[in-house]
């Protein structure tokens, strides 16, 4: 009875284990690592295959129509009465105008067979067999153009994060100041060379740092929750981010390239469906030609008073033939006309949406160059700023530990720095950006 107990807590216990959760991850990535994983692991990519292997299996459905179709039959009657047939009278030397009732065949009929049907000609079904690889070439275009849109927002988040973890850094120093700061204020003040209006003042300007840092930190919790839901991480799972990020990379291997509109893939999109809406007016003006087909077919039948098929030496009756088929188009009452204008129709709304696309381009490439410019040159010019803050800072603050300065002018001093310092990070994260729109816009990214 033990061992029995013993048994049944061991399963018990296995069971769950098995159901309990996987225990939560710690992953590193760096950028390009990120986009690899959401590249994988991403629903919308995931569903943009899907949709690739699904014009595959299309394709196989219209591959199809053009090879034989081959199919058998089986089949088998009983006569639960046996049809009657009238026969007129005079054949049998009868009145004439009336019939004699005769029964003809058997209880039983079997019969089984084959028939086989090609397509010799069909204009439309060969266009299809054209159109086979521009249809992959669609579907993997447009794959790859949700692709590039998910590249760029996972860059975007990635660095903004970044450049928010280097301001926390900035904010936890700036605090560490200020808390020493706010230890020599109280000295001076305890031994009477400071009023308590400057103490004040300085617990003020910490609380406001302190603040700023826990809502920094919030700020990147929830953008690491959201790279996470976009990189289709799991929630549970900690995002630790490897890259850092400095004013040279930024500055690096942008302006100086030129660009093509091949290189962006909603260009190439249009391209292929310029080429797939030709194919379609093709395919309409194909419809008007007559169609051929092959027929084949052999059946083998017998019939019995009783229930014996299976019986050898009884005979089973082959018939067999060919037969071709020709559907010549006559008239449609105009809707062949019809289709072929529509389709041109579209063919020219396409063709008027790659001129639009290349002008669209030019526009986007010439604004993120002087998005671009206009940033780096804010960035550099932010950062000396927030150098020479610092410089400030310093000084005064080694003026006012030697008691030759204000607690006015270090509080001054502080705030005018921690102001550079935000403004320096707010045009880092402006130029990244920028960056990625260029690249994206270039087809570079």
């Amino acid at each position: 009875m033990k061992f029995r107990l013993a048994i049944v807590l061991l399963g018990l216990s296995l069971a769950t284990r098995a159901q309990q959760p996987a225990p939560p991850k710690v992953l590193s990535f760096s950028a390009g690592q990120a986009v690899e994983y959401a590249m994988s692991h991403s629903v919308t990519v995931k569903n943009a295959l899907l949709d690739i292997e699904y014009q595959r299996q299309s394709n196989k459905v219209v591959t199809a129509e053009a090879l034989p179709q081959l199919s058998g039959n089986a089949g088998l009657t009983d006569y639960l009465s046996i049809p009657t047939t009238l026969i007129p009278a005079e054949f049998f030397n009868g009145p004439p105008g009336t019939f004699i009732p005769v029964k003809f065949g058997t209880k039983y009929i079997g019969n089984y067979g084959a028939t086989l049907d090609q397509i010799l000609f069909d204009g439309q079904v060969f266009v299809g067999l054209m159109a086979r690889k521009k249809s992959i070439d669609f579907m993997q275009t447009t794959a790859e153009v949700t692709q590039d849109n998910i590249k760029a927002n996972v860059y975007k988040i990635y660095y903004q994060l970044v450049v928010a973890k280097r301001q926390i850094g900035t904010l936890s120093a700036n605090i560490s100041n200020l808390e020493l700061l706010l230890h020599d204020t109280r000295e001076i003040y305890k031994n009477g060379f400071a009023e308590k209006l400057d103490v004040d003042k300085v617990q003020v300007q910490l609380t406001n740092l302190q603040t700023q840092k826990l809502r920094a930190e919030n700020q990147v919790a929830a953008g690491l929750q959201g790279l996470k839901f976009l990189m289709n991480v799991p929630m549970k799972d900690s995002l630790v981010l490897t890259d850092t990020l400095s004013d040279e990379q930024i500055k690096s291997n942008i302006l100086d390239q030129a660009y093509n509109y091949q290189d962006r893939k909603e260009y190439q999109l249009l391209g292929i469906e310029e080429d797939l809406q030709k194919l379609n007016i093709k395919r309409y003006q194909l419809s008007k030609l007559p169609t051929l087909r092959l027929t084949a077919n052999i059946s083998k039948s017998a019939q019995r008073s009783t229930f014996n098929f299976f019986k050898g030496g009884l005979p089973y009756y082959t018939t067999s033939f060919l037969g071709l088929s020709l559907n010549v188009p006559i008239f449609s009452g105009g809707a062949k006309n019809a289709q072929i204008r529509e389709a041109k129709i579209d063919l020219q709304k396409t063709e008027n949406n790659i001129e639009q696309m290349q002008a669209s381009i030019d526009n986007q490439v010439s604004q993120a160059r002087i998005t671009m410019t206009s940033a780096i040159l804010t960035m550099d010019a932010q950062k000396k700023n927030t150098d020479l803050a610092e410089k400030v800072y310093q000084s005064t603050r080694l003026k006012y530990e030697q008691g030759v300065g204000s607690n006015q002018e270090i509080s001054t001093a502080e705030a005018d720095l921690v102001t550079a310092q935000n403004n320096y990070y707010s045009a880092i994260y402006d130029a990244i950006i920028a960056k990625i729109d260029y690249l994206q816009a270039t087809g570079k990214l």
